[in-house]
């Protein structure tokens, strides 16, 4: 005997000794509590004593052991409420594949009195697409220490189906036979909600993919993490752009704008529709139109912003056609009468706040009518933009040339000074400049159907008329009309002159 066993044995008989010792001590002390109770002072009474003595440690290791019973009873009856109750089911299969041991909650599971599901064979019950998958579960489950998950669909005694998962673990029966313990746990809602979100996702990313729109999703600080293929268009590979910076292809002079407006929908949850210019690898623009939306998480934390955009560019081009051809000509790209108006609206408020004169001149092309008349007006078309760019070339940046139409048009001249004599100096170069330039030859090119190109040399002159203002103290037409008068009469005194109004 090895001395780890002899100090078990000892400590054992050590135990037993004092358990002994204490159960007469107790005997002793109730006997002596009992009525006539007394001492032994002759052997006769002390084997009397004895035999009380005796008696009473029976009398109360009966009731220790009808208490332990009880216990036990109890013990027992609460691990079966426990084991049948349970909300997972408990199962126990033997090495041939055969329920031994199921609990309630297993045999509602399988849809079956649980008496009728002992010594069944387990792998009866699971559906037929899945009984390879079960039969390596269980195989492995006896050749390993550790427990298996798995997960299967099972054929209930009603025809239904119903997904559970297995964690499975090897035990030794009493006699040393190898069999499983396995767990079913009800996963059916589980799979469904998988089912339906999966379902889901599939259904958005069909649309998100099909769709010309270009959806994004980014995180909490505009990374992406998903692009739909239409940004194949603007950006080639989509997938690539995973994780790169969203603020990253946008103008520099909008980007802080989508900043900001980015990072507003991410604190209220609310999404603003804007407007911006994306900047492409090839260095062009296209315009944008975006709104953003906030997802948030199980707990209602801002999780994610999946932005909606759409390219706007030819709707911008459209309304840029329809503004130039609201506010410009459609030959020469000036302003026409309607802009015009309204910018000496503005100069004439503009004159008044500075005390600065400004001017307005009215020109006439001389001697247009023949060229119209003799080439045709393809003729007269190309003079005029001819016309156009030469008297652009004499003003300010800041001041306006404007065609009213057939040969007419108007410059004006603003913030020319608040001293009259140096402002009228100043206008009368301007416009003898004007008159000096636009009397120089025409060199243009002849263009008719289904005959070669010819080019002729063209000499006009221009008529000119100009008002001074100051103050707002004309009206925008009294002011017009007054350049339109000396221009007439520029004409009529022998064309290609500068005439002022009245000073």
């Amino acid at each position: 005997m090895s001395n780890k066993q002899e100090k078990n044995k000892m400590l054992i008989a050590g135990a037993e000794a004092q358990f002994i010792r204490k159960l007469r001590s107790a005997a002793e002390k109730k006997l002596a509590k009992m009525p006539h109770a007394k001492t032994p002072t002759r052997p006769a009474e002390e084997i009397l004593y004895e035999l009380q003595v005796y008696q009473i440690e029976l009398e109360m290791q009966s009731e220790e052991l009808q208490r332990a019973q009880r216990m036990i009873e109890e013990s027992r009856d609460r691990y079966t409420n426990f084991y049948d109750l349970a909300p997972v089911g408990y199962v126990t299969i033997s090495l041939d594949g055969l329920i031994d041991e199921i609990n309630l909650t297993g045999a509602t599971l399988l849809g079956k009195d649980r008496g009728k599901l002992m010594h069944k064979r387990f792998a009866s019950f699971v559906v037929p697409e899945d009984r390879d998958r079960w039969d390596q579960c269980f195989a492995s489950v006896l050749q390993s220490e550790d427990k298996l998950t798995c997960e299967l669909a099972l054929l209930r005694g009603d025809k239904s189906r119903c997904q559970v998962r297995l964690d499975s673990l090897r035990m030794l029966k009493d006699d040393n036979t190898p069999a499983v313990r396995a767990v079913l746990t009800d996963i059916s809602e589980k799979k469904r909600a998988e089912d339906a979100l999966r379902e889901q996702e599939e259904f958005y990313r069909m649309i998100a993919e099909n769709i010309d729109d270009f959806v994004a999703v980014l995180d909490l600080e505009g990374r992406r993490l998903y692009n739909s293929p239409s940004y194949n268009r603007l950006f080639g590979n989509h997938e690539s752009m995973k994780g790169t910076d969203s603020f990253a292809e946008i103008h520099p002079d909008d980007r802080e704008h989508v900043r900001r407006v980015f990072m507003e929908t991410v604190l209220t949850g609310i999404g603003l529709r804007i407007e911006y210019r994306f900047v492409l690898p090839d260095g062009s623009v296209r315009y944008m139109e975006s709104c953003g939306a906030l997802i948030k998480n199980s707990r209602g934390h801002a999780s994610r912003v999946v932005v909606v955009s759409r390219d706007i560019t030819e709707r911008i081009k459209a309304e840029d056609q329809i503004r130039n051809l609201a506010f410009y000509d459609t030959l020469t790209k000036l302003p026409n009468r309607r802009m015009f108006d309204d910018r000496l609206n503005q100069a004439m408020a503009a004159s008044k706040r500075s005390g600065h004169y400004g001017a307005l001149m009215f020109l006439d092309i001389d001697n247009f009518k023949p060229l119209n008349d003799q080439y045709g007006h393809s003729a007269g078309d190309s003079l005029l933009m001819e016309v156009s760019h030469r008297i652009i070339g004499c003003v300010r940046e800041m001041d306006t040339v404007s065609r009213f139409g057939g040969d007419e048009f108007v410059v004006m001249l603003t913030e020319l000074g608040s001293d009259k004599k140096s402002s009228i100096a100043q206008t009368g170069a301007v416009a003898e400049k004007i008159r000096a330039i636009l009397a120089k030859p025409y060199n243009l090119v002849i263009q008719h159907e289904g005959e070669p190109d010819t080019a002729i040399e063209y000499r006009c002159t221009a008529s000119i008329g100009v008002v001074m203002f100051i103050n707002h103290e004309y009206r925008p037409d009294d002011l017009l009309k007054r350049a339109d008068m000396v221009m007439y009469q520029a004409k009529e005194s022998g064309r290609n002159q500068v005439r002022f109004f009245n000073i």
